[in-house]
């Protein structure tokens, strides 16, 4: 059995006596808008002509037929041979009419499937699915400040993503709880979250034995068998190219596992212009096309009809120091084209809730609100570390994670279509007040006052001398005390007992099945794992006011670059971390 959660800092400085205390005070439980699944009913944007679309189309096409993709797994290479694509040792090129082809058997929408049936959502045609913050190294909270990521967060940040109704899903680990070994990470990790939630999950690729393990334990966790489990999509994995031009081993072992366990795979390349990727977006684009069309095909050639999804996560570097940055112009014109490309395609699109901001301020904010509103102009069905994502995912923060969630039921409400009918266009309350009057008494205000409009958490609508009597709290002290009384009213989900027991024995007997360290970087070809590090120390203050100072040096701006590729790609970091975009 695993151990019982423990507190977190924030719940340890009072977070369960504040919601005892809101309760005896009249507080009662927190209301927010109740879980539901979200649809977009506007047309989405189209950021460049039908021309121009097929230009990064063809451009695409060309690269993958002149140049080629890596593809490191063997037996990745020996199966696209097999299909017809040109391999030349660890080189891959692909017939543009083989792309086309094969593309064309992924489903335009699938359902994923939760533990709980009330939670499995819809992937594709005009929905949105929220995910939880994913893959961050550190955490953070208002009581506790900034530190590395442990299990006791790790099991915090998904109790508040399975209260917060917002979230649909667990895109990955909130935060990596690295007080877990490496080798037994994902069984620890995985069975929390489908203990702790009962909302639909992702699994990391971290080699074959790994997600073959994530993929057991959603099968039992939904108490399914194994043919049940591939017809229905019940969890889903981001795979990330290596850019430029590369696919690397354990990524490639995902794509062959989930496909041929029917379970959807997200191919996302990270392209960052300037570095990874071309400084233009156009070709930056191409870029991510040709490495999504290359792992997308993959996926049809282990199994035709597997589901999939196009990843779009291109932004552009800061110049000046090398540090990827996000919310920018440039991301948002990235993630519209992005969408008009998946829609090319008739592929269901991911993009992300993305920004650089250090702490949870008013940067954060209109970043995140620029990557959004990019995302959802373009049409995503998939939004990645819709919640809580902080210093370009380096962090997960509690009261970032509440903010999203009111931003996205805010969202939400505005992409609820308006009623517009007799009862709505209140001709008979007009009749009632007539000049000189008010609305607030009328029997048409008095039926729907209490659902008439959206009602915010975090916001705060008090008049000013009534909030400076409540002590003037700032959003980010009201997010701290919401996100304490959240965790506070949190409550397990049932699960059968026979199903965690067979859980437990199936945890149990994995344990005893030799994960150990040497096996863990041997099966993931981790020789040398990249420092994660390096890109925390680049960030740091002052040797950044000295490389301003100094201007950019590019040999040193593209060592800085490859160690962001190394660490935030997905490939292991430090200590076995995974890493996922």
């Amino acid at each position: 059995m695993t151990e019982a959660a423990p507190e977190s800092e924030s719940e340890g400085r009072g977070g369960r006596r504040a919601a005892r205390r809101a309760r005896r005070e009249g507080g009662g439980r927190i209301e927010q808008p109740p879980f539901r699944r979200i649809f977009n009913p506007y047309t989405p944007t189209r950021a460049v002509s039908d021309d121009e679309l097929e230009a990064i189309h063809l451009a695409s096409l060309t690269v993958l037929e002149e140049i080629g993709i890596d593809f490191l797994l063997p037996e990745a290479r020996e199966r696209l041979k097999a299909a017809g694509a040109d391999v030349q040792g660890e080189r891959v090129r692909f017939d543009r009419a083989m792309i086309e082809e094969r593309i064309r058997t992924i489903p335009s929408s699938f359902t994923l499937h939760a533990r709980n049936p009330e939670r499995s959502v819809g992937v594709g045609g005009n929905e949105i699915v929220v995910c939880q913050v994913a893959s961050t190294p550190n955490v953070s909270d208002l009581a506790g400040g900034r530190r590395v990521g442990n299990r006791r967060d790790f099991q915090n940040l998904i109790k508040l993503g399975h209260q917060l109704n917002a979230i649909h899903t667990f895109g990955g680990y909130p935060v990596e709880p690295v007080d877990i070994h490496a080798s037994i990470r994902h069984l620890e990790a995985l069975r929390d979250i489908v203990t702790l939630s009962d909302k639909a999950i992702h699994a990391y690729s971290l080699g074959r034995e790994r997600i073959e393990d994530g993929i057991e334990i959603i099968r039992i966790a939904r108490g399914v068998s194994r043919e049940q489990l591939e017809r229905e999509p019940s969890l889903f994995s981001i795979i990330n190219s290596s850019s430029p031009l590369r696919l690397d081993y354990p990524m490639l072992q995902g794509i062959v596992t989930m496909a041929e366990a029917g379970q959807p795979t997200v191919i996302t390349p990270f392209t960052l212009a300037g570095a990874m990727a071309p400084v233009t977006i156009a070709g930056a684009l191409v870029l991510q096309n040709a490495e999504a069309l290359a792992g997308l095909a993959f996926t049809q050639v282990v199994r035709p009809g597997a589901p999939a999804a196009y990843g779009g996560f291109t932004s552009n570097v800061d110049m000046k120091s090398g540090a990827p940055a996000f919310g920018t112009p440039e991301y948002m014109k990235a993630a519209l084209v992005g969408g008009q490309l998946a829609r090319r395609y008739d592929i269901p699109y991911r993009s992300s809730n993305a920004n650089a901001a250090n702490v949870p301020d008013a940067q954060s904010a209109w970043e995140s609100i620029f990557s959004l509103w990019g995302a959802v102009m373009g049409g995503v069905h998939i939004l990645k570390h819709a919640c809580g994502w902080m210093e370009g995912g380096l962090c997960a923060s509690f009261e970032k994670m509440v903010m999203d969630a009111d931003t996205i039921g805010m969202l939400a409400e505005f992409l609820t279509p308006l009623v517009v009918d007799d009862d709505t266009l209140a001709l008979e309350a007009i009749r009632d007040v007539g000049p000189g009057g008010h609305f607030f008494g009328t029997a048409h205000t008095q039926a729907r006052f209490k659902t008439a409009f959206f009602s915010p958490m975090v916001s705060d609508w008090r008049n000013f001398e009534s909030w400076q009597e409540a002590g003037s709290p700032d959003a980010l002290t009201r997010a701290a005390e919401l996100s304490n009384r959240l965790l506070a009213e949190w409550e397990a989900p049932p699960m059968d007992p026979a199903i965690r027991e067979e859980l437990d024995a199936f945890v149990a007997e994995a344990h005893r099945g030799g994960r150990g360290a040497d096996g863990f970087l041997r099966e993931g070809r981790c020789h040398s794992p990249p420092p994660i590090a390096l890109r925390c120390s680049a960030r740091a203050e002052p040797r950044r006011a000295a490389q301003a100072a100094a201007g950019p040096s590019w040999p040193r701006v593209a060592r800085h670059l490859r160690a962001i590729e190394g660490s935030l790609l997905g490939r292991f970091g430090y200590r076995g971390r995974p890493r996922s975009a």
